[in-house]
């Protein structure tokens, strides 16, 4: 009888702390999605706010390093300061899977266009854009 009064507790044991574990990984997994999800939006709603505000070298560093391989400085600055004037934006979630983040943008003088801003993960600076399609 205490054999198997022994093998029970010892059982019970085993799946509380296998379930525990297997919740904890699962909380672990939720709030690193959600942090990575808030830094994504605040590093494109950055951006964009640089670029409304005619910031351009602080919207540049921004950038992942192979977009800034691509253009100089100047080079962002006359690209950027040429395109449409953005009247707003709206910064929408995190595709994990894409590393990417839609943001719908209106024009000064209209139109609407949606644009994916493709993400990298720097060890050094978090998360910084690549570019957009």
């Amino acid at each position: 009888m205490r054999l198997w009064l022994g093998i029970g507790v010892a059982a019970l044991a085993v799946t509380l702390v296998c379930g525990g574990g297997g919740a904890a990984l699962i909380g672990l997994l939720i709030s690193s999605t959600q942090a990575i999800n808030e830094q994504a939006k605040a590093v494109v709603g950055d951006y964009f706010e640089a670029i409304e505000q005619d910031q351009f070298g602080r919207a540049y560093n921004l950038l992942c390093d192979a977009a800034k391989q691509r253009e100089s400085p100047s080079e962002f600055a006359r690209r950027v300061s040429a395109e449409p004037e953005i009247a707003s934006y709206r910064v929408g979630d995190l595709m994990l899977n894409e590393l990417s983040v839609p943001v719908d943008v209106t024009y000064v003088q209209g139109g609407q266009e949606r644009l994916q801003a493709v993400l990298e993960q720097d060890p050094s600076d978090g998360l910084t854009i690549c570019g957009f399609r």
